[in-house]
């Protein structure tokens, strides 16, 4: 049977089951939220990054969401550093050059923040001078800290980064360190 997981990985957690290169350290992993044998993920998110993250026993299913072939959407809550413009939104939405090329054109619109969006632990660093502003980006590739590097390039650093959906997976809720087991 083929299975599939919605985990709300919390900040600061390995997108993966071991911790290899730090064996003996305390870097939180999947399996210190996950007890289920035979599920990989299905992609990555970064250790400083929080949201969907899906897991499955599915080769196809795994293929199919990280493949760029498929052009799977991924959507993102972003907290970014000061307020961005119109002009700056609408070069991430046109494409962006960055160091390994250009960006597909991506959906970006100010948001407030998500309704029942859970603390971060630590918090993010909050500076009385400086603005935040709230964006839901939406793209269908996942280069490397793409969204961080996008955000960076138009002088609006990430503070707090949140995949809330995968295709038409999300999140709907699913506390923070908590999954949910989907059976096909």
């Amino acid at each position: 049977m083929k299975k599939i997981i919605l985990f709300n990985k919390p900040y600061n957690v390995l997108s993966q089951f071991t911790d290899a290169k730090y064996l003996g350290t305390k870097r939180l992993t999947l399996s210190n939220f996950i007890n289920i044998k035979g599920v990989y993920a299905a992609g990555r998110l970064d250790k400083d990054s929080e949201g969907l993250l899906l897991l499955t026993n599915s080769g196809l299913i795994q293929e199919k969401i990280t493949n760029p072939m498929h052009k799977v959407s991924k959507g993102y809550w972003v907290q970014v550093e000061g307020a961005p413009s119109e002009t700056k939104l609408n070069i991430l939405r046109n494409g962006i050059y960055l160091r390994d090329g250009i960006t597909r054109k991506a959906v970006v619109e100010i948001m407030e923040q998500p309704d029942g969006l859970w603390p971060r632990f630590p918090p993010i660093r909050i500076r009385k001078t400086v603005s935040e502003t709230w964006l839901k980006i939406i793209i269908r590739e996942g280069r490397n800290r793409q969204i961080r590097r996008m955000t960076a390039a138009i002088g609006h650093p990430t503070l707090r980064l949140i995949r809330y959906r995968i295709g038409l997976w999300k999140i709907c809720n699913i506390k923070s360190g908590d999954y949910s087991e989907i059976l096909l």
